[in-house]
């Protein structure tokens, strides 16, 4: 109804700018929206994130600050808080959400609304669509598959963004594509980031890799290619952990930053190290959304 026009859109007095699926699951868009802010920040633009907040319990809209429980605020828009230098702010009324931060931080000059494709109540300026290596898989829609919306979508989006996938897997429509990879080469501490090692350092130990973000094979591939031997436990997508779903016995447990702001509350028998990724994509997508928002009127 509202890409019908039967109901109102509300628009934010500054561009916005969305990343988002149109299957379920994780395909990175995290860091992305983590690689896309900073990016701007380096082309002189200001902006601002905004986010469901999906995991946290919070019915309101809220400010994430780089100390805020991720049981409130949830785990990814704790990571975009600390990782992004930018303001964050969640809230299920992503509109809402824009507004709060800016009336708090006036100098942002663009939102990107992390995860915000099919909020429609948000107007939005440019859309960002992502895949991993899954594809469309069954390409049916929910609940028979993992579409949220059709295929047929991706003709109105303005770039399509491929996690790790050289050659397209996924349909694209002649969209305009970009590639992204997050390369990981060294661990820190969960709870001493300064402390750091590399794979060589963990060889030959027993280590029990955790994740439970929404493709969790994803990491403990990348596990298996440093030449780590493992054993894998993965969970689902945002899962609330408990000491018990982590007693093992060996000699480290593995995970993802997005897990890690989690198990830092627990008590664990083993030391936790956290294997941070960092997005690189190519070509330039902070120039092409600049281009897009300086180049067309707002949708």
């Amino acid at each position: 109804m509202y890409r019908m026009d039967l109901l109102h859109r509300e628009r934010l007095p500054v561009p916005v700018v969305v990343v988002g699926n149109i299957t379920v699951g994780g395909t990175g868009k995290t860091p992305l929206v983590i690689y896309l802010a900073q990016a701007l920040r380096g082309l002189g633009r200001h902006p601002g994130i905004v986010s469901r907040g999906y995991g946290g319990d919070t019915a309101d809209v809220a400010e994430v600050t780089p100390g805020s429980d991720p049981g409130v605020v949830g785990d990814e828009p704790l990571l975009l808080a600390r990782h992004s230098a930018c303001p964050v702010f969640v809230g299920r009324n992503r509109a809402a959400a824009g507004r709060s931060l800016l009336a708090r931080h006036p100098e942002c000059d663009v939102i990107i609304a992390d995860d915000g494709l099919q909020h429609y109540r948000l107007a939005r300026d440019v859309e960002i669509v992502m895949f991993d290596e899954r594809g469309v898989m069954n390409g049916w829609a929910l609940p028979a598959g993992p579409l949220r919306e059709s295929v047929s979508r991706l003709a109105q989006v303005d770039a399509v963004i491929l996690n790790g996938i050289a050659v397209p897997s996924a349909p694209t429509l002649d969209r305009p594509v970009f590639v992204m990879r997050l390369p990981g080469d060294s661990f820190h501490r969960s709870d001493d980031p300064l402390m750091t090692c590399c794979a060589a350092d963990l060889a030959g130990k027993k280590l029990h890799a955790v994740a439970g973000i929404g493709a969790p094979q994803r990491f403990f591939d990348q596990l298996t290619e440093m030449g780590l031997s493992i054993s894998e436990h993965a969970f689902a997508d945002h899962h609330s952990y408990r000491a018990e779903d982590l007693a093992f016995a060996g000699d480290a447990i593995l995970t993802t930053e997005k897990d890690a702001v989690k198990l830092a509350r627990l008590s664990l028998p083993l030391p936790v190290w956290v294997l941070p990724v960092t997005a690189e994509v190519s070509p330039d997508l902070a120039e092409f959304v600049l281009e897009k928002l300086n180049g067309h009127s707002s949708a």
